[in-house]
């Protein structure tokens, strides 16, 4: 299979998931790039992961517990898409349980996420309205008939579906008023709290007056204006400008969205066709997104999220592969590198792009991989050495860098990388498996040279 075959599905794959082991990339790589493509799709057709041997390793009641959940989820899952657009919604539709308070609620949408991240826009938004965290957070338990509150309504039209200039302070209002009388059953409050959480309608507590919306006129409920809004053609352009974000390659933070363009106004054009021919069918629109020339040409144009940087380097390692409680620890190393599942930073999520990589940040993602792969032993170094010890004899410095790079990622690199490369490659000459001296020092060098790929500047990038 030709190179470049592969690196394309090693991209689909990075951006459609988080990545993949060898093993497992050849295997996507042995079908042709429409069939993966609808592989991903089609979550359903493969196997979940074991829940109930996950919950023996890690405690849903505990935050960490379900970090490390979710972290053995995006290495092991048979549906990466489904766990990719899991962490989508959760970026767009942020809470954090810091402010919500109850992880059970907190964890709940998570799954819900999982289950409605594919399906279409409406469905999304009702179930994100009816969602106990989210209500929590943007305070509609504190919507009442008598006594509005905005927060919801507001940020339903700015952050979540149309953006900033595309409605009034009236359509605000409005929203806030068909809104009114969703709340959830009070539960028991605390970090620990492992208690249900449902959602309440409260029609005592609903304003059924007429109101007016985006030019729409009724005595709207919530769905109702979740029906409006899914018509509105700044929705299709502000959901597909999320997705191109996440997705193809970065754009600048969603505030300044109103006054920057977007990086391809072609591409957005095509997934805002996409959205009103699908009726805002999510799957439609990413079968669009992934099997385009823009997508297609987007390697390496978006920065790795400390999530996507984190789980890429643990399938290089080889680990997790089984439920293992140590995985827990790797949701203190996002968080300190700016990603804390469960707790994005504000109301917007995270801001992503070069601002993952922006001061002491960088340090922290270089060293942590580099850390990460300081073992011969470690199964996926293990393999890399066998790969390249296969045909024995020796291995010269210029394929000695080709081939590393190829196994790691593939990874492309710059000129100035790639002679850096080359520099420590050629410094000691040829590698050499065949001796027993010569096997010690060549399994050394490979994990020195895989340390090297990690550490580079292109390897920051998805």
């Amino acid at each position: 299979m030709a190179v470049n075959e592969v690196s394309l599905i090693a991209h689909l794959i990075r951006r459609a998931g988080f990545g993949a082991r060898r093993h497992e990339l050849e295997a996507f790589a042995a079908k042709s790039y429409e069939a993966v493509v609808e592989d991903l799709l089609h979550p359903g057709l493969f196997p979940d992961v074991d829940g109930d041997l996950m919950g023996r390793y890690y405690d849903e009641a505990g935050g960490r517990g379900y970090h490390g959940q979710w972290l053995y989820r995006m290495l092991n899952s048979k549906r990466p898409l489904l766990e990719k657009m899991a962490l989508f919604c959760h970026h767009v539709f942020a809470t954090g349980s810091q402010k919500v308070m109850h992880n059970y609620a907190s964890i709940e949408q998570i799954e819900m996420f999982r289950r409605v991240g594919m399906s279409d826009i409406r469905t999304i938004l009702v179930e994100l309205s009816r969602d106990p965290a989210m209500i929590a957070w943007l305070d509609n338990n504190e919507n009442h008939r008598v006594e509005p509150n905005e927060n919801y309504g507001r940020e339903l039209l700015e952050l979540f579906s149309m953006g900033v200039g595309n409605y009034t302070e009236e359509d605000v209002k409005a929203v806030t008023h068909a809104f009114t009388g969703w709340t959830f059953k009070t539960p028991i409050l605390g970090q620990k709290g492992t208690y249900p959480v449902d959602f309440v309608y409260k029609r005592e507590d609903h304003d059924d007056r007429v109101k007016s919306f985006l030019g729409d006129t009724g005595p709207f409920n919530g769905e109702d204006i979740v029906e409006v809004i899914a018509r509105q053609p700044a929705t299709a352009r502000f959901i597909a400008r999320h997705l191109y974000t996440f997705f193809v390659a970065d754009e600048p933070v969603v505030a300044s969205w109103n006054e920057v363009p977007p990086r391809e106004p072609e591409a957005i054009e095509t997934l805002v066709k996409a959205y009103f021919e699908s009726d805002g069918d999510m799957r439609e629109i990413l079968r669009t997104l992934f099997n385009s020339d823009f997508f297609k040409d987007s390697q390496f144009k978006r920065v790795k999220s400390p999530i996507e940087l984190v789980t890429g380097v643990l399938k290089l390692k080889g680990t997790f592969t089984e439920p293992d409680p140590g995985l827990k620890q790797y949701s203190g190393v996002t968080a300190n590198m700016g990603q804390k599942l469960l707790d994005p930073l504000t109301v917007e999520g995270w801001h992503t792009g070069h601002e993952w990589i922006d001061g002491g940040t960088l340090n922290e993602r270089v060293n942590f991989a580099v850390n990460e792969l300081s073992d011969a032993a470690l199964p996926g170094v293990r393999s890399i050495i066998e790969r390249l010890a296969f045909n024995g004899g020796t291995i010269s410095p210029s394929e000695f860098v080709e081939k590393s790079l190829e196994l790691a990622g593939p990874v492309a690199v710059g000129p100035e990388a790639r002679e850096e490369l080359l520099e420590y490659a050629e410094a000691e000459g040829p590698l050499d498996f065949d001796s027993p001296g010569g096997r010690a020092e060549s399994e050394a060098r490979v994990v020195r040279m895989l340390q090297l790929i990690v550490a580079t500047r292109e390897y920051q990038f998805n």
